[in-house]
C-alpha cells in the first residue's frame, strides 16, 4: 500500500497499478518465472509491473514487456482490470490492466526480474499452483476468450 496525506490532511492507503500482459506467439504463451528475491520468486508469471509515474498503461506494458523478455509486441488489447482488494499472493492490494499482444521481434535481452522466460503452448500450461498471483486466472480467461470472442474487455 502506499500511505499518503491529502491537502486537507486526511490520510488514506492507496493502490498501486500494475499491468500483466500475455504476450503471444501462434499458440503459445510468453511466461517469465520469477526471481526468488521477488514475492512469488521461483513461480511462472505474466510478463508485467508497476505502472510508473507520468507513463500510460500503454506505455508502462510495451516498457515491462521489453524490459522482462527483450521482445518488441504490437496489438496490444486489454482483457480486463483486475481490482479485487485481496488478490492471492500480494503483499499489497494492486490494481491489474490484464492485456494480451502478439510478440514482435526481440530486440533486447531480459532484465534479472526473472530467472527464465519460456513460451508454452496454450494447451499445455503450467499447472495452477506454479503460477504466481491470479495470473493462472488470467490466462484460462483469455483461453475462454480465444475460445468463444465477445466484447472486451471482460469482467
Amino acid at each position: 500500500m502506499i500511505s499518503c496525506t491529502f491537502e486537507h490532511g486526511a490520510k488514506a492507503s492507496l493502490r498501486h497499478v500494475v499491468v500483466d500482459n500475455i504476450v503471444v506467439r501462434e499458440e503459445a504463451v510468453l511466461l517469465v518465472k520469477r526471481a526468488d528475491w521477488l514475492i512469488e520468486g521461483g513461480k511462472w508469471a505474466l510478463v508485467g509491473g508497476f505502472v510508473e509515474r507520468d507513463e500510460t498503461i500503454r506505455q508502462a506494458a510495451h516498457r515491462e514487456i521489453l524490459e522482462e523478455t527483450g521482445y518488441e509486441v504490437d496489438g496490444l488489447t486489454l482483457l480486463r482490470i483486475v481490482d479485487t482488494p485481496d488478490r492471492p499472493g500480494e503483499d499489497r492490494q494492486n490494481v491489474a490492466f490484464v492485456h494480451f499482444c502478439r510478440a514482435g521481434d526481440r530486440v533486447g535481452e531480459p532484465d534479472d526480474e526473472s530467472t527464465e522466460q519460456r513460451w508454452f503452448p496454450l494447451a499445455a500450461l503450467p499447472p495452477r499452483q506454479e503460477v504466481a498471483f491470479d495470473h493462472y486466472d488470467d490466462l484460462m480467461l483469455y483461453c475462454a476468450w480465444r475460445a468463444q470472442p465477445t466484447p472486451l474487455p471482460l469482467d
